[in-house]
C-alpha cells in the first residue's frame, strides 16, 4: 500500500480504534478488510493497527490473528484465541508429553468471543499447536495494574488424544511478529502519553506563563521525543530486516522508551497526572502490561546479552 491508498487506510483504521474496542472494534476491522491487508502488506496492516490501537488505548483479537499467521495456520475460519505465555516470558504456553499437554498461559479478552483456544506446546522436537475448547482450561481472571486489558490466565492438564492437534508449528516466527506488533502499540501508547503532556505544557499557566517555556518542561518532553523517535526507528530497521533478534530488539527498546516517555510526562503532568479522571493513567497503566508481554524488555535484552556473551559475536548492525 502506497500513497493514497495507504492514506484511506490508515484513516479507516483510526476511525475504527477511536470509536470502539473489542467486539466492536473486531467487527469494524472485518468491514475494512484488515485481514485482507495483512496478507497483501503485513508490514503495514500491523504497524497502522497496533499504533492506533496503542494510541486509542482498545483491545481487540488483532494479536491472535497476527500469531496464527506468525504460525502458519493463517487467520483461520473459527475465532481463535492464541495463548499467550506468561507475563515477562516468551516460551510456548504448553507442553506435550506422553499422553499430556500441561497448559498454563494467559488470554486476551477476545476469548470470550472464541470457539477455540490455540494453545502452542513444546515437545522434545519442537512445537506443535493443540486445539482446546475453552471449557476445557480453569481460567483466573488478572487484575494487577490494568484490568481494562482484560487478561485471563488459563491452566489445564488434557488429556492429548482429547485434543485436536494442529500439527507442527514456527513459534519463533509467531513471537517474532507478536514483538514487532507489540512494539508498535507500545509506540502509539507513548506518543499518546507525549501528546497529553505537551497540550497540558501549552495550557498550565505558571508565573504568567506556559510551563511549556520552561526549560527543565522542554527537555522532559524532548527526552520522550527522542525515546519515541528510536523506538520507531528500531521498528522499521526491524522490518527492512527482519530476524528473531532484531523483532527481540525493536520490541525491547520500544518499552524502554514507553516507559521513558510515561517517566517524563508524568513529571510534566504533575498532580493531574495521578487523577482516574485524567486519561493518562491508562496509557501508563497498558504500556507496563505490554511491555511484559511476550518477553519483558528487560528479559529479552537480559537474553541478547547472554547470547553475545555465549557466540562471541554481536548481532548485525540494524540499517537506522
Amino acid at each position: 500500500m502506497e500513497g493514497a491508498e495507504l492514506e484511506l487506510f490508515e484513516r479507516g483504521i483510526r476511525r475504527a480504534t477511536d470509536s470502539g474496542s473489542g467486539a466492536a472494534l473486531d467487527a469494524a476491522l472485518a468491514g475494512l478488510g484488515w485481514r485482507d491487508a495483512l496478507a497483501e502488506d503485513r508490514r503495514r496492516a500491523v504497524s497502522v493497527l497496533f499504533e492506533c490501537q496503542g494510541a486509542a488505548n482498545v483491545t481487540s483479537s488483532a494479536l491472535s490473528q497476527l500469531l496464527l499467521v506468525g504460525l502458519g495456520l493463517g487467520p483461520g475460519d473459527r475465532p481463535t484465541t492464541v495463548l499467550l505465555p506468561l507475563l515477562r516470558t516468551r516460551d510456548a504456553p504448553g507442553r506435550l508429553q506422553d499422553d499430556r499437554c500441561v497448559v498454563r498461559g494467559l488470554a486476551t479478552s477476545d476469548l470470550d468471543r472464541s470457539e477455540t483456544v490455540l494453545v502452542v506446546a513444546g515437545t522434545d522436537h519442537g512445537h506443535t499447536a493443540v486445539a482446546l475448547p475453552p471449557s476445557e482450561l480453569s481460567r483466573r481472571a488478572v487484575g494487577g495494574i490494568d484490568p481494562g486489558l482484560g487478561m485471563l490466565e488459563l491452566d489445564g492438564d488434557v488429556a492429548a488424544h482429547g485434543a485436536e492437534p494442529g500439527g507442527p508449528v514456527d513459534w519463533t516466527t509467531a513471537v517474532s511478529l507478536g514483538h514487532l506488533a507489540l512494539g508498535h502499540e507500545l509506540v502509539g501508547a507513548a506518543r499518546a502519553m507525549l501528546g497529553l503532556a505537551r497540550a497540558h505544557a501549552l495550557e498550565r499557566i505558571q508565573f504568567g506563563q506556559p510551563i511549556a517555556t520552561f526549560q527543565a518542561v522542554r527537555h522532559r518532553l524532548a527526552d520522550s521525543l527522542v525515546a519515541i523517535e528510536a523506538a520507531a526507528a528500531l521498528l522499521a530497521a526491524a522490518w527492512d530486516e527482519p530476524s528473531p533478534v532484531s523483532a527481540s530488539i525493536a520490541k525491547s527498546s520500544a518499552g524502554r522508551g514507553a516507559r521513558t516517555a510515561a517517566r517524563h510526562c508524568q513529571q510534566v503532568l504533575a498532580g493531574i497526572g495521578f487523577t482516574t479522571e485524567h486519561p493518562f493513567h491508562r496509557y501508563y497503566r497498558r504500556t507496563m502490561v505490554l511491555d511484559q508481554v511476550l518477553g519483558a524488555g528487560t528479559v529479552l535484552t537480559a537474553e541478547l546479552g547472554a547470547e553475545v556473551l555465549r557466540s562471541g559475536t554481536l548481532p548485525p548492525v540494524l540499517p537506522l
